[in-house]
């Protein structure tokens, strides 16, 4: 390996799932780097509440990025009391042409309760189909086994927890320790 290569941070799964009321957005707890777990209780989903206003967020990527994007948008979200998507619009802007976040390696899903939206650092703001949203090394695999389970009885946090199971058994740098938070709409 040449002195100027580092092998890279690897890991997290996080889903978000939207179902009969409630939004439940779960993420894995390992942080990789290269071959080696590094940490396993890792909590990378977090709960703001800017002005009153209860958010839920999940990030994957650098962990000090995905920190600095979080008060970035805790900060619009302030700004804009109740206004999810209007944040995350303004988030997303500021991200895509501010200098210093161009450089930020993460992405994040984020609900209020009532909207769901990916953000990612290419400037977009993605509301999901189906009420299902997943990031990370693992996030397609949560992803299929999410939307394959949307059509049964289970709860919004029982199909989340069974589909950061699925995805722990496949990606290797997905782990089974759950960080689970709920926001009724």
């Amino acid at each position: 390996m040449a002195e100027t290569e580092f092998p890279g941070w690897h890991g997290t799964t996080i889903v978000g799932i939207r179902k009969g009321g409630q939004v439940v957005i779960a993420g894995d707890g390992q942080v990789s780097l290269g071959q080696t777990v590094i940490k396993g209780t890792a909590r990378k989903v977090r709960r703001l509440s800017p002005g009153g206003h209860e958010v839920l967020c999940g990030f994957a990527g650098s962990t000090a990025d995905a920190f600095t994007l979080l008060e970035r948008l805790e900060t619009k979200l302030e700004a804009t009391p109740g206004q999810l998507q209007r944040a995350c619009v303004e988030l997303a802007k500021d991200w895509r042409t501010d200098k210093y976040l161009q450089k930020l390696e993460a992405m994040l899903i984020v609900s209020d309760g009532a909207q769901l939206y990916v953000i990612t650092g290419a400037g977009d703001v993605l509301e999901p189909e189906h009420d299902v949203a997943a990031i990370g090394s693992g996030g397609n695999y949560a992803l299929a086994a999410a939307r394959a389970l949307m059509e049964s009885d289970k709860t919004a946090e029982e199909i989340a927890r069974t589909a950061m199971a699925i995805a722990a058994d496949i990606c290797v740098y997905t782990n089974g320790n759950l960080t689970v938070e709920t926001l009724d709409a």
